[in-house]
């Protein structure tokens, strides 16, 4: 069997076997050498991120090499950029490396990465402190193929001088020529983008694509002009389904949302004047950095109703103004959310009549609240008992419920298999865990944010609890929205 495996008469159980090491660079490396069979069947693993390997030799402008002799690729320009400096540093030693011999090595890459017959399935590019030869678009407008099934693009245009957008113009009007099959569409620092020509190319760019699903535009300093980018995604109106902004000033492009008949998420991360938004959504997030008022997204939640499934409000150096309105808002047009996420919220008679309303809810996180009541422990008592039987998700971290984790255990009959929380100290707590692991039987993990206070624990106490339930940093089994 080994020998049929040598000369690949066995390539769906070799093809298995090499997946499994997909993060084992170094091994793949030497796989690839052991005969042409097996380097036909491990160089396009290597290929799916050619710059991901962690680690760093002389043997990178080898296997660089032996990478251009196959398909279906992923660039990222940073990544690049990156593994050529540690090149140049390993090769000269102590001694000082000069910009100018790295950027050569990047264009060389670049150009045997073109002409190697390569198809491209998704680049990152970023436009920094090197120029791109001008050699290197001669050689993209003549390979067709190049581009032909890239799906997922993100240009991150950050310090753009004048002579770098005058590249990414005309590496548009290849992509306009080549490629209109485009799934994924990120744009970073979109405010560094002064240029007409530029801003024309990315419109007709977005325009001549056929299948955007997912699109991103990402400022930096609150971009009040869009030149025409947002309103060229009205093209887009049958495939779009997923909208990032951040750190926009939304202005009346942004209406033709209403037209994307498929839009289902929206994701908006520090933005103005999002009152203007309209649409019917599965997904719903909003991050904000100061005070926020509910109105301004009321709409948007009541047009949405009950096809809305997931929702994240998150205010970090603020609070949400207008709670009673929120509140209200969700209860009486969104009772179908399977996920939710909450901040700076207070503990009221109407916040429990809507998590008692919610009953389909999976997961919910709660940050910051606090419980401004001179009896706590009956709220406690009285929301552990309102939670929805089909909650499977509960995230109390940095909240004022931390400190009564015992009476909502106690309480709980939802079908808890993950709970995250701040700290695990004490013996009180441990107790109340285990019987809640003993009397439901589906709690599987325990997140924490300070993972070294159950390692503080007495032994025989953790002993038992393992018994019921997996202890992991909370990182490990966050849910987001």
């Amino acid at each position: 069997m080994a020998s049929k495996m040598l000369i690949g008469d066995m390539p769906e159980l070799m093809e298995m076997i090499l997946n499994n090491l997909n993060n084992e660079f170094y091994s793949l490396y030497s796989c690839a050498l052991v005969s042409r069979h097996w380097c036909k069947m491990t160089i396009p693993i290597l290929w799916q991120n050619p710059f991901s390997f962690c680690k760093f030799h002389y043997s990178f402008l080898n296997t660089f090499h032996l990478l251009t002799k196959t398909k279906n690729s992923v660039l990222d320009s940073d990544s690049l950029e990156w593994k050529v400096q540690k090149w140049i540093d390993f090769q000269l030693a102590d001694s000082k490396p000069y910009a100018s011999a790295k950027f050569l090595i990047i264009n060389l890459l670049f150009n045997l990465f073109i002409r190697s017959g390569a198809t491209l399935h998704k680049l990152k590019l970023g436009f920094y402190y090197y120029e791109i030869n001008p050699v290197i678009f001669n050689t993209l407008g003549r390979n067709e193929l190049f581009f032909s099934r890239l799906q997922d693009l993100s240009l991150n245009l950050y310090e753009m001088s004048n002579l770098n957008a005058e590249h990414l113009t005309v590496l548009l009007k290849i992509l306009v020529k080549n490629t209109t099959k485009i799934n994924v569409l990120e744009i970073e620092e979109f405010d560094y983008i002064h240029e007409p020509r530029l801003l024309h190319a990315l419109e007709c760019f977005i325009k001549s694509q056929e299948q955007l699903r997912q699109f991103s535009l990402i400022s930096e300093s609150y971009a009040t002009k869009f030149h025409g980018i947002i309103s060229a995604l009205e093209c887009q109106n049958k495939s779009l389904q997923e909208v990032k902004i951040v750190s926009c000033v939304c202005n009346t492009e942004f209406k033709m949302l209403m037209n994307c008949k498929n839009l289902e998420i929206l994701r908006i991360d520090d933005c103005k004047n999002v009152n203007v938004l309209r649409a019917s959504l599965k997904t719903l997030e909003l991050t904000n950095y100061s005070k926020f008022y509910a109105s301004n997204i009321v709409q948007i939640l009541k047009e949405s109703g009950t096809l809305l499934q997931r929702l994240s409000l998150v205010i970090i150096n603020g609070s949400i103004q207008e709670e009673s309105l929120l509140l209200e808002t969700l209860k009486s047009f969104c009772p179908n959310l399977t996920y939710l996420k909450l901040t700076n919220i207070e503990v009221s008679t109407q916040f429990f009549e809507l998590i008692g309303n919610l009953q389909k809810l999976q997961f919910l996180t709660l940050h910051f609240f606090e419980i401004l009541d001179d009896e706590p422990e009956i709220l406690v008592m009285q929301f552990a008992k309102l939670l929805p039987l089909t909650l499977q998700y509960l995230d109390l971290r940095n909240s004022w419920f931390i400190s009564y984790i015992d009476i909502l255990l106690n309480n709980c009959h939802a079908p808890l298999k993950y709970l995250l929380i701040d700290h695990f100290d004490d013996e009180k707590i441990s107790k109340s865990l285990t019987e809640f692991c003993i009397r439901k039987n589906t709690l599987n993990y325990m997140g924490l944010n300070r993972y070294s206070s159950y390692s503080s624990l007495d032994d025989n106490i953790k002993k038992e609890l393992e018994e019921y339930v997996t202890m992991v940093p909370h990182e490990r089994i966050i849910v987001k929205c």
